[in-house]
């Protein structure tokens, strides 16, 4: 199945809506495991994303050095300090007090702004078993566990890691070649192709972002948007992206629902910034701001 991620499809396929009188629990508990020293906005960026598109609770887990800063900066969340390794990465060792937080999250995100892509492979690699109920999206650095030579895949198999349960992996055309060894133009050239491989090969869902954004899955549904703008293509946006996806899995929809709202909302949301700002010179920051009224039409 391959379908276009059109204002008709999203109209068919509506996102879980909270009652009128629902608490913020009925919203869901997103957990965002994310940064380091050099790279705390990503944090921000990716934590107000996911409470504009609907989430009602929030944990950050974060770097020590930083912590006290984002818990200012994102009043509405509870913040877990994580010792550092001297490459600014998230220590796995000092990760138990995630294990309780991972299992109460409706939906967890890793990866935005992490450092020490090995800290980052044994820390996704020690969260697994306490996210096997929730949904769980990688992103960035978070996907180095299923890196071609990520150094702590012990249950690696000779094609290479696979995931046991469901996980999203969000790359772009230059990570997923990385990744795989492939080569990052021939995956731009055929965008659904590479999605619908990587989705084979790690035995999940991914969507492969870009010009044309992909989303396949491993029984080989797959959806397919274009849309947005060059403004779109600046630092930071990613982030809002992965925050969008993960704030509405804790809602409820599933992985796939998520990524292809998340991938129109965030296409939607840079062409209402273009109409206001121009084409180029809106920030990343600024997206999110534009979620709710699009959620609402």
């Amino acid at each position: 199945m391959n379908q276009d991620i059109t204002p008709a499809l999203l109209r068919q396929w509506p996102l879980p809506m909270p009652g009128a009188d629902a608490d913020k629990e009925a919203r869901g508990h997103v957990l965002i495991v994310a940064g380091a020293r050099e790279m705390p906005g990503a944090v921000l960026l990716a934590a107000s994303a996911a409470l504009r598109a609907g989430a009602g609770k929030l944990t950050i887990a974060t770097a020590a050095s930083v912590a006290a800063h984002i818990g200012t900066a994102v009043p509405e969340a509870r913040v877990i300090s994580l010792e550092e390794t001297p490459d600014g990465g998230l220590l796995a060792d000092h990760a138990a007090s995630l294990h309780h937080a991972c299992s109460q999250a409706s939906a967890v995100l890793i990866g935005p702004g992490m450092q020490d892509d090995a800290a980052c492979c044994h820390l996704v690699r020690a969260l697994l078993p306490h996210c096997a109920d929730t949904h769980l999206i990688l992103d960035a650095a978070g996907m180095s566990i299923v890196g071609r030579d990520a150094a702590c895949d012990a249950a690696s198999t000779p094609a290479g890691f696979r995931f046991d349960r469901p996980v999203l992996l969000t790359p772009h055309a230059g990570e997923l070649a990385r990744l795989t060894g492939a080569d990052k133009h021939d995956i731009q050239a055929q965008p659904e192709a590479a999605a619908r491989l990587a989705a084979q090969r790690w035995q999940t869902t991914v969507a492969l972002k870009g010009a044309v954004t992909v989303v396949a899955t491993v029984d080989g549904r797959q959806w397919r948007h274009e849309g947005g703008n060059a403004g779109l293509a600046i630092s930071g946006s990613g982030d809002v992206l992965a925050g969008i996806i993960t704030g509405l899995a804790a809602r409820g929809a599933t992985l796939e629902q998520a990524a292809a709202w998340g991938i129109a909302l965030h296409a939607l949301a840079g062409e209402q910034l273009a109409l206001k700002h121009g084409p180029l010179g809106y920030l990343a920051r600024e997206l999110s701001t534009e979620v709710p009224a699009l959620l609402r039409v």
